[in-house]
């Protein structure tokens, strides 16, 4: 096997697949990347997989000798990292596992393991494929994501559900006490066209996180090819491809928790607001995180405020639209940024009906992002 590269695509290459290696691997050469190396195809193949979330990228490269073998990550990929920039030739003899890194720096030899205990990437070959275009893809990402569980006790909830259904792709999160749902764009419509398979799955975060990163990287004006089985899912992005297993069990009904009417109406300017939580938040964050929200109808203003005994306090007064009668209501501060962030819209609009009952944002826009928050209760 002898290869030659640029030290950026070679460490750009390792920083992404490794994202896919376990620290803490079941067997050793699962803390390994295989390196599929062709003559043929003048190109390099790197995999990384944990047994649930697996990567696989391919770039070109001046080969000189085909070969397979695995190296482990975080060695060789600290040891690129610090190369020079300029071309690596990573070099093994027939039959070895040690592989020789070679730069103008000097040399270093890395002892990899047999690519034969390699454990293969899953296929999923059943059905057709369903285009998704990236942008819409990203978009559904970026506004769902945040809002997954951490908690591995409500496993299915650590997922984002995706739900194809008449010309719009949905994605869903929630972790008990807020919601985000996208609905991309009528342009996705191939997710649910005639001969496409129907999608009603949940997909694991930490997947998709990678899956964003992904995409944000992707120069291909082509869309991102998913395939689907009953256990696996595998986004094709060309080059690049990450397949994970599903997550199992039912997710919950999101749907009929959004309110159907609302009694108070509030629409604000999204960066002011954003930028007076982010001060208020110095003193909310010495109380729980939660901040107080007064809608005042008649001066057409928004308070924002908290009270942190023995720390301080603090208020913001934000020129609003408001519908309604007065309120005061409480939110955990962070799930309001969260949510803030993910809208890339001038303004945004905040419905509520009660002190005790959600509150749904949306930004006023094009895009179709549904943030549900659940209030907390303060004393009067």
């Amino acid at each position: 096997m002898k290869f030659v590269c640029s030290q950026s695509e070679l460490n750009n290459q390792l920083s992404s697949v490794s994202r896919a290696v376990s620290s803490r691997p079941s067997r050793p050469v699962l803390g390994n990347i295989l390196v599929k190396v062709s003559a043929e195809e003048q190109s390099v193949t790197l995999v990384g997989f944990d047994e649930v979330l697996g990567i696989e990228s391919r770039f070109e490269a001046q080969v000189d000798e085909s070969g397979v073998l695995t190296l482990p990550a975080k060695l060789w990929s600290d040891i690129v990292s610090r190369l020079p920039n300029e071309d690596v030739t990573l070099e093994a003899d027939e039959d070895a596992t040690t592989v020789t890194i070679t730069s103008s720096s000097g040399h270093y030899e890395v002892r990899g393991l047999s690519a034969e205990d390699y454990p293969t990437l899953p296929t999923v070959e059943a059905g057709e494929a369903i285009a998704l275009p990236a942008e819409a893809l990203l978009d559904g990402l970026r506004g769902s994501l945040f809002a997954t569980s951490s908690d591995e006790t409500k496993q299915v909830l650590t997922g984002v559900h995706l739900l194809s259904e008449a010309e719009a792709l949905e994605f869903a999160a929630t972790d008990g006490h807020r919601l985000a749902v996208v609905q991309t764009a009528d342009d996705a419509g191939d997710a649910s066209s005639a001969g496409s398979p129907a999608m009603d799955v949940t997909v694991p975060a930490k997947a998709l996180r990678e899956l964003e990163r992904m995409i944000q990287g992707y120069t291909s004006n082509q869309p991102v090819l998913l395939r689907l089985d009953d256990t696996q899912v595998l986004f094709d992005l060309g080059a690049q491809k990450l397949t994970t297993r599903l997550l199992e069990g039912q997710y919950p009904n999101y749907r009929q928790l959004l309110p159907k009417q609302f009694a108070r109406q509030i629409t604000l300017d999204r960066r002011l607001l954003m930028s007076s939580l982010e001060r208020i938040a110095v003193l909310a964050n010495q109380k729980n995180d939660i901040i107080k929200i007064s809608l005042k109808g008649t001066e057409q203003v928004v308070s924002l405020s908290v009270e942190a005994q023995e720390v301080g306090s603090g208020r913001e007064d934000l020129p609003a639209q408001i519908s309604g009668d007065d309120l005061d209501i409480a939110f955990n501060v962070r799930y309001l940024l969260d949510g803030l962030k993910a809208f890339d819209t001038n303004e945004v609009q905040m419905q509520c009906n009660a002190a005790t009952s959600p509150a749904v944002l949306t930004p006023l826009g094009e895009k179709k992002i549904t943030y549900l928050v659940m209030p907390v209760q303060i004393r009067s």
